[in-house]
């Protein structure tokens, strides 16, 4: 699948911070929100002729980046319905609960299956993004180093449109598996929370992957 135009449903900093190395990298990026006036005001600040669209409206992209909380994305997917049919979502939730001690999703499920339950048949999820603070991401490169963006998903074709993808950002796609693993992704982004709560004490980190040899 080759992608020039993607879709990025909600105004908050993971679109802000998605949109931002999208646009620099030449994508046609269009915003959706429940928040028009967010929208707009995104699509401005992503310039490169981003556009913001209304929100329902069936996403130009074939590539969708799921950019809402959890707390709302599965009514998102719910009222977009078979506007989503054959698209590529980007699952990037993390279903925490407000402890950032557990998760809201049902036992021996999690956010990336609750998704697919719901989303039009011929869709394909992919979990990627959830375990990077929009900030650092927005930032892009330390020291040289791309940060590296984990992914799940069953669909290999699917994973490497959306590795491609993540390439094309600056960033670098680690593939850690099929779609089950995303449930390991949402614990990794509980880690996070862990740090920095307990440890590092404040959010400017990146958790990745260090090769040695």
């Amino acid at each position: 699948m080759k992608l020039n135009t993607i879709s990025i449903i909600g105004s908050g900093g993971m679109a802000a911070a998605i949109g931002g190395l999208a646009a620099k990298a030449g994508y046609a990026v269009e915003v959706m929100s429940r928040d028009a006036t967010k929208a707009q005001a995104l699509a401005r600040q992503l310039g490169a002729g981003a556009t913001a669209e209304p929100f329902g409206a069936t996403p130009a992209g074939d590539l969708v980046i799921m950019a809402v909380p959890y707390a709302i994305v599965l009514d998102v997917v719910k009222q977009y319905g078979k506007r989503l049919a054959g698209r590529l979502l980007v699952d990037i939730t993390n279903p925490i609960d407000s402890t950032f001690e557990g998760f809201v999703t049902p036992d021996g499920s999690f956010g990336a299956r609750e998704i697919v339950r719901i989303a039009p048949a011929d869709a394909v999820v992919v979990k990627a993004f959830n375990t990077q603070f929009s900030h650092v991401l927005a930032a892009g490169p330390v020291g040289g180093h791309p940060l590296d963006v984990f992914l799940a998903g069953d669909d290999a074709p699917a994973k490497a449109s959306v590795s491609a993808f993540i390439e094309r950002l600056g960033l670098r796609p680690l593939d850690v598996g099929p779609l089950p693993m995303a449930q390991t992704l949402e614990h990794f982004a509980l880690l996070s929370l862990g740090l920095l709560a307990h440890s590092v004490k404040h959010s400017r980190f990146s958790l990745g992957v260090s090769l040695l040899g």
